[in-house]
């Protein structure tokens, strides 16, 4: 896959999390309103990492940069998904 498939994967994802948030508030418990806007705004940090780390390749080896990268994104959205989950 290429940085701008990448880049695209990257944004559809983040776009789901955010829109599974969107259906928390919408249809969950009232209270529990900060908690969401914590995990939403922990979604657009991970998005802008992930973007920032696939623009400037670290230098050596790029199969293991990019090995690295899908394990942390496949990690971090886990946890945020079981987040979501929770809320």
């Amino acid at each position: 896959m290429n940085r701008r498939k990448l880049k695209k994967h990257i944004n559809y994802l983040c776009r789901e999390l955010l829109a599974e948030c969107i259906a928390v508030v919408q249809f969950g418990k009232k209270e529990n309103k900060q908690d969401v806007e914590n995990v939403m705004l922990s979604i657009f940090e991970m998005q802008n990492d992930w973007i920032c780390r696939l623009s400037h390749v670290e230098p050596g080896s790029t199969k293991l940069f990019f090995k690295k990268l899908r394990e942390d994104m496949q990690k971090q959205t886990s946890e945020i998904v079981d987040q979501i989950q929770n809320l």
